[in-house]
């Protein structure tokens, strides 16, 4: 969420500066140059807070040490295999062998 939140502000410092540069008739180029470097300026100068923040966000994602995101369908799915093995203690899963090729 830190990341996010970072994001945002570096935007909307971005999205404003550049619509001055264009206003300014500096060419499309030069105007996302400027206003990157000016909002990189800023957000680095003033957000340091959310600027480590965001950093200690991606540091803890990717490190290992998360837990992984799972989508809607693998919850569903390990909940539908936990289920069956409750059901029948005499199903043993494998994950480290592949199903026979028939």
């Amino acid at each position: 969420m830190a990341f996010l939140k970072y994001t945002l502000i570096r935007l909307a410092l971005f999205v404003p500066l550049f619509a001055v540069f264009v206003y300014l008739q500096l060419g499309w180029l030069l105007a996302v140059v400027c206003a990157g470097t000016m909002a990189f300026a800023i957000s680095y100068l003033f957000f340091k807070k959310q600027r480590d923040a965001a950093t200690a966000n991606l540091h803890e994602r990717f490190s290992g040490k998360a837990k992984p995101l799972r989508s809607a369908g693998e919850v569903a799915d390990a909940d539908a295999e936990d289920r069956l093995v409750d059901a029948h203690p005499d199903v043993t899963v494998r994950r480290d062998k592949r199903p026979e090729d028939s």
